[in-house]
């Protein structure tokens, strides 16, 4: 009996599948969930039928395109319950939590608005581009900043400690529900550069171990002043082990979602504490009514003498806008670090950094920025209320010059 012919339909499938994979056969054939062999054949097919790509030859109801489909569909659906499986085994049986951290829904106490106008909302905390290990040398780059492990212990202490201070200025009763805290990414300097590799203070995986017990005893101290934290977690780009930032799998390459993984495993029995980690690069998550995207950055590329980074922040934003919406997730508020800037917009909020100007800013002749964080509310009603900038080192009354409260200029 001779084989049954190979449908027209089949066969376009195929040769679309390879023009779709930039004309590789591994890819097609991994896209269609079919031997290479196969998808060869199928190529000599379309060949033979004169096809071209894209030709929209295909049926709707041929039984063989179907079949094929079908196919395609179900090696698709064991990919993904594969790679899920697998991500949940990393969590559950590696780190050891017990629960899903990737799809956390946020707490009640940040959704919920049936507050009195009275209250001042609930503050967000945005910790960002650490470079946790890295040197900067300030003979370097004329001695406007240095930085070093002793240095970003100290700066945390002092983000964490201001901006309880001036939360506390605003509602001195600390009449808030809890405390959102952004970890933005960029936690650890890594050892994505030859130089890093080699001025780094110390390396990559001490380097977490040190930042994890910081950052025990910052959400701890957040937790006891604030009564409650949700934190929702991106990576960053220095974070990674690999030479190029991965797409596929961007989370199981970083130092980055590695910390977080420890952090939420440390927390887990703390009732106060509460973790987000999406294993893509994008968290999602509203206070009260108001929606926010986080990421880190990393994928706003380019740059302007006259605008700097704002043209490229600004259109990185209208791409997220116009894909968010077509998917149901439209948010009001992105936020993003990774240009170490402090931008301040109604749509739009920038971090600086903890490390602060460095020898790559200065030799760049990018503006000067001091290490600070991004401190807000969001109010029930209204929205995006208070905005305070968090400098991570204090003025010295030595450094200060002493003058009247207020007077004209000189």
């Amino acid at each position: 009996m001779s084989a049954h012919p190979l449908s027209p339909a089949v066969a376009q499938q195929a040769l679309d599948a390879h023009a779709r994979n930039g004309g590789k056969l591994t890819e097609a054939a991994e896209e269609l969930g079919i031997p290479r062999p196969t998808l060869e054949g199928r190529l000599r097919a379309a060949k033979r039928y004169k096809l071209t790509p894209g030709a929209g030859l295909s049926a709707p109801n041929d039984p063989a395109a179907l079949k094929s489909r079908i196919k395609q569909l179900e090696g698709q659906l064991r990919a993904q319950a594969s790679e899920e499986a697998l991500t949940n085994e990393i969590r559950t049986k590696i780190v050891g939590l017990a629960k899903s951290i990737g799809e956390a829904d946020p707490p009640d106490w940040i959704t919920d608005d049936r507050k009195s106008d009275d209250s001042p909302g609930v503050p967000t905390l945005f910790l960002s581009d650490f470079h946790w290990g890295e040197v900067v040398k300030a003979p370097q780059i004329m001695h406007k900043n240095r930085y070093n492990l002793a240095i970003a212990r100290e700066r945390l202490k002092t983000v964490v400690n201001t901006a309880s201070q001036l939360l506390k200025i605003i509602s001195p009763k600390m009449d808030y529900p809890g405390i959102v805290v952004l970890l933005g990414g960029d936690m650890i300097s890594g050892n994505i550069h030859e130089e890093l590799q080699t001025t780094n203070e110390i390396n990559t995986m001490p380097t977490v171990l040190d930042l994890y017990g910081e950052l025990v005893s910052t959400i701890t101290h957040l937790a006891d002043t604030f009564g409650q934290v949700f934190l929702t977690c991106v990576t960053g780009n220095h974070g990674r082990d690999t030479q190029k930032i991965w797409h596929k799998d961007r989370h199981h390459t970083s130092f980055d979602w590695l910390l977080y993984c420890f952090l939420a495993k440390h927390f887990e029995k703390d009732r106060r504490v509460q973790f987000q980690i999406p294993d893509g690069p994008d968290a999602y998550f509203r206070i009260y009514n108001h929606r926010y995207l986080l990421t880190h950055g990393d994928q706003f590329r380019g740059g302007d003498g006259m605008i700097g980074a704002l043209g490229p922040i600004i259109r990185g934003d209208h791409k997220k806008r116009s894909r968010n919406a077509q998917i149901d997730m439209e948010y009001d508020t992105m936020a993003i670090g990774h240009w170490h800037q402090d931008i301040f917009l109604r749509r739009l909020i920038v971090n600086s950094s903890l490390k602060g100007y460095d020898e790559y800013a200065f030799n760049n002749n990018f503006p000067f920025e001091v290490p600070s964080q991004q401190l807000w509310l969001t109010h029930q009603k209204h929205r995006i209320t208070y905005r305070m900038p968090v400098y991570a080192e204090r003025e010295t009354s030595r450094d200060a010059p002493k003058t009247e409260w207020v007077r004209f200029a000189a």
